[in-house]
């Protein structure tokens, strides 16, 4: 096996400031008419993401952080920060454009494209189409099929003789007649190396497939940590992955678990003192044919900002899909924590939760945890390669998904809740512009929704659409076109919620949720169709609703399907597709395509292709009539 040690490029990232002024920034009306105070958690002061001078630094750092951020049981799991998995806002994996991924009104796509959050940025997902083929990937087997001929016509196993690998989801991206498949894997109880899992079997994994003839692997890349998102512009896919710190801390101190406190918590300490860099920078490995080169990211590819606990790790790698390898991927370090991607043609944002005050000892939901702050990280990824880090900023509050970030016309717009519970929780719209390297806070609205959460958002143009939700829904219409003082002009209460807007002709917009009675419990699935073209008045026009049901486009967007020529909408249900047509101002029941698990829909050439961890199944959307039946096995 041939072993090579990746080249890197000289000097260090630029240090960033950030500032995130105390002032009091505009805000919305309160029932009484009067201005409300900043809102609680608002950011204040300086914040600085900086690189280091050496390893040795990186070193001290990276210690003293982890050091201060240990407890008795060992870094506290980051993912119960995220109040996306702390199971009360349901984990979206990506979004839809503007454009809705979709041809304008009145075309006759050739096919579909995956519903994205921006137009012509792709999202990976677990099928993808060009018109020549549907590409799909289960079970670590990628399947390639004709839609012409309604035939199978390639398959290649990603894991021959692999049986001891768990795999953990897959998605796809398709440029041309490259895929790349998109893998966390893990090893079962047993493959281990002491107390640690093999690294061999475990982290990201990205394979790189040949798809003229039959499909072949071109080459792979690992990496320790497992893959957040990834973004595709062009030829080039740039995927972030996010590691854990990976120190072993003892486990046996001869303690109570009702006694483990400053002695576990001291002995803790001791091991992260003890540890060396290749607890913090991951390392990687890619393979090129039969040759495989291995490499760790560098010091002089890492950053850090002022807090930071020092148990996470942020790597964003840049791949050229026109290419026979993947290369080492060029990585790019951040010392931080994100759970959230967004990106435009020319920017990579990424933001994660920061509590403000001190952990809670105990589990709880965000209604009762200390407030956050959202840290946002951007990227110009302009040019093709390596991305250069351009500036941070930080608003209060925690984001409900990608939606509710949006960059307009040299502005990032932030839609976000905070409070603790009930009687304090509101939301707002904070608009941010960059300065030098700081993402500066220049205007914002508040009081959205007092007592709720934000289910979901969209913002066309310089209006943002945000709905709220507890026990009515209220579907805010926010003015942004003046950043430094937005403002609420409309707003509609109805009964349930939309979890997803999508942008329709002639001043639409369609949302997806849970229609509730008066007391805030669900009834089962509502698309509800609204008319906003008078933003100061939003009107629902009309809805359709399916009692006890629900539905996967809720909470992932890419298993929402919308074909503006035709108004065929295609919603997954537990034991079928449903098929709506929204006319006018109608949006009615036209068909049900019954296919057992079925999480996405695809329009190519006409015909309607659902797919499922089974299969996929070919269906005249007219007539809801099967066409063909593809098993995957």
């Amino acid at each position: 096996m041939k072993r090579g040690t990746p080249t890197t490029t000289a000097g260090t990232l630029l240090a960033l400031t950030l500032l995130a002024g105390s002032a009091a920034l505009p805000g919305g009306p309160r029932d009484d008419g009067t201005a409300p105070p900043p809102g609680p958690g608002l950011p204040t002061g300086t914040t600085r993401l900086v690189s280091f001078d050496s390893c040795a630094e990186a070193l001290t750092d990276l210690r003293s952080a982890a050091a201060a951020s240990v407890g008795p049981w060992g870094f506290v799991d980051d993912e119960t920060a995220d109040p996306i998995r702390r199971g009360v806002v349901p984990l979206r994996e990506a979004g839809a454009a503007e454009a809705a991924g979709s041809h304008g009104p009145g075309e006759a796509p050739e096919h579909s494209t995956t519903n994205v959050r921006e137009a012509g940025v792709d999202e990976p997902d677990l099928v993808k189409t060009d018109g020549r083929r549907i590409v799909t990937v289960t079970g670590g087997v990628l399947r390639v099929v004709d839609p012409a001929t309604r035939r199978a016509v390639g398959r290649l196993d990603l894991a021959p003789g692999r049986s001891e690998v768990r795999w953990q989801g897959h998605d796809l991206l398709l440029h041309g007649d490259r895929a790349l498949v998109l893998t966390d894997r893990f090893a079962p109880p047993g493959v281990t190396t002491g107390r640690r899992v093999d690294p061999a079997f475990t982290g990201a994994e990205l394979t790189l497939v040949d798809l003229t003839g039959d499909p072949r692997v071109l080459g792979t890349y690992r990496i320790q940590g497992r893959t957040l998102d990834a973004r595709q512009t062009g030829g080039t896919a740039r995927v972030v992955v996010r590691s854990a710190t990976r120190i072993a801390f003892p486990q046996d101190l001869g303690l109570a678990s009702d006694d483990r406190g400053d002695k576990a918590t001291a002995a803790n300490r001791v091991v992260v003192a003890a540890a060396g860099l290749d607890a913090w920078l991951p390392a990687y490995e890619w393979t090129a044919g039969p040759q495989r080169y291995t490499g760790r990211v560098g010091c002089d590819r890492l950053s850090r900002p002022e807090r930071f606990t020092g148990s996470s790790m942020l790597t964003v790698l840049s791949f050229d899909l026109n290419g026979d390898r993947l290369g080492d991927g060029d990585p790019v370090s951040v010392a931080a924590d994100a759970h959230t991607v967004y990106a435009t043609g020319e920017s990579l944002y990424l933001a994660g939760q920061r509590e403000l005050g001190a952990r809670p000892e105990s589990r709880r939901l965000p209604w009762t945890v200390d407030e956050v702050a959202t840290d946002i990280y951007r990227f110009d990824t302009s040019a093709p390669g390596r991305p250069r880090y351009a500036a941070a900023g930080s608003v209060p509050g925690w984001l409900v998904d990608q939606y509710a970030v949006s960059e307009w016309q040299g502005h990032l717009r932030v839609a976000t809740t905070t409070g603790g519970d009930e009687r304090d929780s509101e939301s707002g719209v904070h608009v941010l512009r960059r300065e030098s390297d700081a993402l500066v806070p220049v205007g914002r609205v508040t009081g959205l929704g007092r007592g709720e959460r934000i289910y979901s958002v969209r913002y066309l143009g310089d209006t943002a659409y945000v709905v709220t939700f507890r026990r009515i829904d209220p579907l805010y219409t926010v003015d942004l076109s003046d950043p430094a003082a937005p403002r609420v002009t409309g707003e509609l209460k109805i009964t349930g919620y939309s979890a997803y807007l999508h942008p329709m002709a002639d001043g639409r917009l369609l949302g997806v949720g849970q229609e509730a009675d008066d007391t805030g419990r669900t009834q089962g699935l509502q698309v509800s169709l609204f008319d906003v073209r008078d933003p100061d008045r939003p009107v629902r026009l009309d809805r359709w609703h399916a009692p006890r049901n629900m539905s996967q486009a809720e909470y992932d967007p890419h298993a929402f399907l919308h074909d503006p020529a035709t108004g065929l909408v295609a919603v997954p249900v537990p034991d079928a597709v449903r098929l709506l047509r929204v006319t006018g101002d109608s949006v009615a029941a036209d068909g049900t395509v019954p296919h057992r698990g079925a999480i996405r829909s695809l329009l190519v050439r006409g015909v309607l292709w659902t797919v499922s961890e089974t299969g996929l199944m070919a269906t005249d959307p007219a007539t809801a009539r099967s066409l063909a039946w593809l098993p995957s096995t």
